[in-house]
């Protein structure tokens, strides 16, 4: 697949319409400035790769809005070298909006299609972040605990799990609900015991899935 003249300047169309949402975290509209999100789209969608929608990947599965991966990855504060665990690669553009910010990504699809899918992709765009197929409500415990934790997918709650291995002071980002709107939670790790929550509004996303698949 070819990034073309025209799929940049539509790159650089998204990020005005970004900086128009709010969006000031400058290494953030690097990451979306250098990263073809087309290619992380059927050939159907080329057109509207660069437009702020939603689309299907497959397994019945989304890739988010631009302006919600921008906005989950702002509220997860990211600080070069930090160890972020991510529920749900998905596509894997929001995997490799993360790595370009210099994070070392642990990721986990529970949809065998998708993680196969993604992996080639993020290897043909040469980032290397550890990918797992498996149920991300158990999170990865090998590598606990982690700066923060990013849920890309509806929750009905928060498990303990993803919780439990953050670090002192890291933040779980966690769409929660049931419904077809979420409320945007950060859960902010004081101690061993306290956690602190903030809600930061209604988001869309496609529920999260409990068990791997076969």
């Amino acid at each position: 697949m070819q990034d073309t003249y025209k799929h940049k300047g539509l790159r650089r169309q998204l990020i005005n319409e970004l900086k128009e949402k709010g969006i000031n975290d400058q290494r953030i509209l690097d990451a979306f400035d250098a990263i073809p999100r087309h290619f992380f789209l059927d050939l159907a969608f080329l057109e509207q790769a660069y437009s702020n929608m939603a689309f299907q990947i497959g397994a019945g599965q989304t890739i988010s809005h631009p302006f919600t991966v921008a906005f989950q990855t702002s509220l997860l504060e990211i600080v070069k070298g930090h160890k972020i665990l991510e529920i749900g690669t998905g596509s894997g553009f929001q995997t490799c909006v993360l790595c370009h910010m210099g994070a070392k990504v642990f990721s986990i699809e529970r949809q065998k299609e998708l993680h196969v899918k993604s992996k080639k992709i993020i290897k043909d765009l040469n980032f290397n972040p550890r990918l797992s197929y498996g149920d991300g409500y158990k999170g990865w415990p090998v590598f606990a605990p982690f700066d923060s934790i990013l849920v890309t997918c509806g929750a009905p709650f928060i498990p303990e799990d993803l919780k439990n291995q953050l670090k002192i002071g890291g933040k779980l980002v966690i769409p929660l609900g049931e419904g077809s709107i979420q409320r945007m939670k950060r859960i902010i790790r004081l101690d061993e015991k306290t956690f602190e929550e903030e809600d930061f509004g209604d988001f869309k996303f496609v529920p999260m899935l409990k068990d791997k698949a076969n």
